[in-house]
């Protein structure tokens, strides 16, 4: 299992596209992901569950992964996330 934590950079934090863009990359992973926000965790294939978080601009969150290609999905997010969403 691998964990990051990471600080979200587009204006409008998790809204409803960028948590779309956040689900599909996150559901192209075999492994488990999670996404959690001030102690609440949300499986971060859901886009119910990660809209539940109110991820806002400046935001830390910590991304887990668990399974096969955990460090892929890591990064990918990660990178995503880092990118404003621009992928």
């Amino acid at each position: 299992m691998l964990s990051k934590e990471i600080t979200l950079v587009n204006s409008v934090g998790l809204h409803a596209r960028p948590a779309t863009f956040f689900i599909q990359k996150a559901n192209s992973y075999r492994c488990s992901v999670w996404i959690e926000n001030n102690s609440r965790r949300a499986n971060a294939k859901s886009l119910l569950g990660v809209l539940s978080l109110g991820v806002r601009q400046g935001d830390s969150v910590t991304l887990i992964a668990d399974g096969i290609d955990e460090n892929e999905a890591i990064e990918g997010l990660c990178s995503l996330i880092l990118s404003g969403f621009a992928d």
